[in-house]
């Protein structure tokens, strides 16, 4: 049984956890966030009285960041991204999974500790040559930046969102009247023809007149940006390293403290009588006792766990379990392990999967690293607390100063900072630090650009914090007509031939509906492009022809086909004719279950969101 954990991946639950780790975490486009820290705990949202702190908030925009920049590869320049909305996206998605978790509570939804263990020692990520290895489970979710207790605490809040999705989303209902409806529609093909009218700029002539009037009347479209200079001071967390220092009783303690945690592995053997449906307690330790007294009279616990085991996985092997450490076994039957001399067989033991007799086969003492391996590393990790307290008390600094000073020169003089200016920008955004969202947001806002105050700390990424000021508001001026003039000639004349081309268009539709210009007849000397059997997906259709298509009427009849215009991106025009619409014959009962399939799929997901904006509609959120 133990062993068929191990080797057999079986269900949703190994297939969560596995996504869990090389994805996004499900519903938030964000992955969980349970690092547990001392500083800057204050809340930044409550749910229904629950809070959401800051450093879960800052972990998951850094986090989403990071994932963002993974995707869109190395070469991007994370200054691009909108830092406002990273924080916005990530709170919604903290507040969307606290939403979660209260519903599932409120619902009676559960994951037992042992499912939970079942789930961890099937997954392929944790083991090593197909079997659970403590010492990669451990490096894998270092790696991921959770200690054991915060993996279990995250992984079970994943298992239980997981029930909440699968149990209102997996109940999507169709009838046998919308498959075929479904069918019906993505099945049906239609015949049409076109024929392009190009837009002729050429023919079209504008006066002075024609353009000072346009310009007058769209004044306010031709000023230019409003734009904002900003002082300001930059914090950066680098520049703290060479501020701190560690020392060596510091270090030693942390590499007691490194190697402490590391634990011995112990290979057991175990027979195992399951109690189940088709045996009873009394019966199976009735037949471990035997086994167990076939033991005491020599013979090989090898050979009785081959005969009598019902752990298929280990048996054939003389119960034999590998190495594993602490944490991977249930309580009882860890107990029994670590209480045994090498070779010794325990009494029988219960678990929750049966009858055990265990047997110790080894003990393998941990690898300890030497303290000159890990004095590098170590002493990185000591100066990176040091310097995150420095940060996060030069910060508060910094911001203190700001809000009580008149300008930046006295905050800069206190924290021994430069202050720097920055170039002209909009409320689109520049260059440098007015890339960033929050800079423009702050450098725009009443309190800076209108009362001439500091701005509150702004992070513009985990290492960097920033207040400014403004320095100079450049309020929107009238562009002059020659400055302009060109562009208003271009966009007059592009709306004149595509406005000619309509009407040109029009009145040749009229004709043929009428019969004075006949259907096939070459028009303005094009010839129709006649297409059959067009699917909804056809390759090389414009897709706003497409599109026009499927949105047109039934033909009345054969000689009477129906018409519409298409206007595209250069002004030109498109004359759709539809001749014909093709219905398809009955689906197939494997094109029924996959529609089926489809259709309850996407109901499915409408009602999960629709469960999602209930509980939100319901919910008390504060946001600070």
């Amino acid at each position: 049984m133990l062993q068929n954990i191990r080797d057999n991946s079986q269900g949703w639950i190994a297939k969560t956890i596995i996504g869990i780790i090389v994805a996004l975490m499900a519903f938030t486009g964000i992955e969980a966030i349970f690092q547990a820290s001392t500083n800057n705990k204050q809340d930044v949202a409550k749910v229904n009285g629950e809070e959401i702190t800051q450093t879960e908030l800052s972990n998951a925009v850094d986090m989403q960041r990071r994932q963002l920049m993974q995707q869109l590869g190395k070469d991007f320049d994370a200054s691009l991204l909108d830092e406002k909305l990273l924080r916005d996206a990530a709170l919604k998605g903290l507040i969307d999974r606290k939403l979660l978790l209260q519903g599932a509570a409120d619902s009676k939804f559960g994951f037992s500790e042992a499912a939970l263990d079942q789930v961890i020692l099937q997954t392929p990520e944790f083991q090593v040559d197909g079997k659970f290895n403590a010492e990669r489970f451990d490096q894998v979710i270092r790696q991921l930046g959770y200690s054991r207790m915060q993996f279990r605490q995250m992984m079970t809040q994943e298992m239980l969102i997981g029930q909440v999705r699968a149990g209102i989303a997996g109940s999507g209902f169709v009838t046998d009247a919308e498959v075929l409806a479904f069918a019906r529609l993505e099945k049906q093909t239609r015949d049409f023809a076109t024929v392009n009218l190009k837009a002729n700029p050429a023919a079209v002539k504008l006066t002075d007149d024609e353009v000072k009037a346009y310009y007058d009347q769209h004044a306010k479209e031709f000023m230019t940006p409003d734009q904002v200079v900003i002082d300001y001071l930059e914090l950066k967390k680098s520049s703290f390293f060479d501020q701190v220092t560690v020392k060596d009783d510091e270090l030693q303690a942390a590499y007691q403290k490194e190697t402490a945690n590391l634990a011995e592995q112990r290979r057991a053997a175990h027979i195992l009588i399951e109690v189940n449906d088709k045996v009873t307690e009394a019966q199976a330790k009735a037949k471990i006792e035997e086994i167990q007294a076939r033991l005491a009279k020599g013979e090989k616990f090898e050979a009785l766990a081959k005969e009598f085991s019902q752990d298929p996985g280990s048996a054939n092997n003389g119960g034999d379990l590998g190495f594993a450490g602490p944490g991977v076994y249930d309580p009882d039957f860890e107990t029994a392990l670590y209480a045994l001399n090498k070779d010794q067989v325990s009494a029988p033991v219960r678990t929750s999967f049966g009858w055990h007799l265990i047997k110790l086969l080894g003990v393998e003492a941990p690898q300890v690293p030497t303290f000159a391996s890990l004095k590098d590393k170590l002493t990185r990790e000591l100066k990176t607390q040091q310097v995150e307290q420095r940060y996060v008390e030069a910060t508060k600094q910094l911001e203190d100063a700001a809000f009580e000073a008149s300008d930046l020169a006295q905050p800069a003089a206190d924290l021994k900072l430069t202050v720097h200016t920055s170039a002209p920008f909009g409320r689109e955004g520049g260059e440098g630090v007015a890339a960033n969202r929050a800079v423009v947001t702050a450098a725009f806002s009443p309190e800076v650009l209108d009362e001439g105050a500091n701005s509150s700390a702004i992070e513009l990424d985990p290492e960097t914090i920033i207040v400014l000021r403004a320095k100079e508001h450049l309020k929107p001026t009238q562009l002059p007509l020659e400055s302009v003039s060109a562009a208003i000639r271009t966009q007059m004349t592009k709306e004149r031939a595509s406005a000619a081309a309509k009407t040109h268009a029009d009145e040749l539709i009229a004709s043929l509906r009428d019969g004075k210009t006949p259907l096939n007849q070459p028009i303005d000397g094009q010839a129709w492009k006649v297409t059959e059997a067009a699917t909804r997906n056809q390759e090389a259709i414009d897709p706003a022809v497409l599109q026009a298509l499927f949105r047109m009427p039934k033909p009345a009849a054969k000689d009477k086909p129906t018409f519409t215009t298409v206007t595209l991106a250069d002004g030109s025009l498109v004359i759709v004719r539809l001749n014909g619409v093709n219905e398809a014959a009955a689906p197939t009962d494997e094109e029924k279950a996959q529609y089926r399939r489809f259709l309850a799929s996407r109901i499915g997901q409408q009602d999960f969101a629709a469960y999602r904006k209930q509980l939100e509609a319901k919910a008390d959120i504060k946001k600070f």
